[in-house]
């Protein structure tokens, strides 16, 4: 962030991130409490939700931290409860949480880690929003964190590029339910070398191989994601619901 004249965009705006105490989570929910947001820090761990909290606060944002973890119909409730009882709305629900626990073949993919991928990377975001939308402003913006990978799902993140091609689908169907009062939208990154896709960026043979894929000679940045997450957030998206922006360099995605 540092050396960018960044605005104050969300000036007002409460806004809920999932799994956002590093990565790109922690990039978005940094970003907008930087724009002016209050925000609201979440993850399973009660030890990264007070670091991430404090890190916020230090950066003078109005950071509050619950844990939850997305698959705990409790923990989502308690996130939508809390949140309404410190700020008394919700503007801004951005859906970041996800899993890849295997790199096997579809076909060689055992049942529970397909429930799992369902249930984390789709599932988890419809209960969360059911809960969350009752409390949402007119005007409201919600993000789904999809992939470029749910474009071409191949590899060894077959089956988590198709979960990522269901939020597709669901940033149409539910921008279609929630308008006019909320907008709903996503963006797939391209590849950005954080913790969760250290198995690949962490390989320089492979991130090279990936570097070249794009027309920008270069991996993604938490702060590259945080930027099209801010404008969609924002008002300056405000004709903009049922769209995915891809940010990945110029990675091949559609037509």
């Amino acid at each position: 962030m540092e050396g960018k004249k960044i605005g104050r965009r969300l000036e007002g705006k409460v806004a809920i991130v999932t799994a956002s105490t590093q990565g790109i989570g922690f990039g978005i929910i940094e970003r907008f409490g930087l724009e002016g947001a209050s925000v609201v820090v979440s993850s399973r761990k009660q030890a990264n939700v007070e670091e991430a909290v404090e890190k916020l606060k230090a950066k003078g944002i109005d950071a509050y931290g619950i844990v939850c973890h997305v698959s705990n119909a409790q923990h989502r409730r308690n996130l939508v409860e809390k949140t309404v009882q410190k700020y008394g709305k919700i503007d801004i629900l951005v859906c970041n949480a996800a899993a890849n626990p295997s790199t096997d073949p579809i076909l060689s993919t055992k049942e529970a880690v397909l429930d799992k991928l369902w249930e984390i990377n789709v599932k988890s975001s419809i209960l969360l929003l059911q809960d969350v939308a009752p409390h949402l402003e007119k005007g409201s913006s919600v993000i789904f964190i999809t992939s470029i990978a749910g474009f071409q799902p191949q590899g060894s993140m077959a089956m988590y590029g198709v979960t990522k091609t269901a939020l597709l689908g669901l940033t149409k169907a539910l921008a279609a339910e929630m308008g006019p009062d909320t907008r709903v939208n996503a963006v797939a990154p391209g590849f950005v070398p954080t913790h969760f896709a250290s198995f690949i960026t962490g390989n320089s043979q492979v991130r090279e191989s990936i570097e070249e894929k794009t027309l920008l000679n270069r991996l993604g940045t938490t702060g590259d994601m945080a930027a099209a997450a801010a404008f969609l957030a924002s008002d300056d998206s405000s004709y903009i619901t049922g769209e995915t922006l891809v940010v990945a360099g110029g990675m091949p995605s559609r037509l």
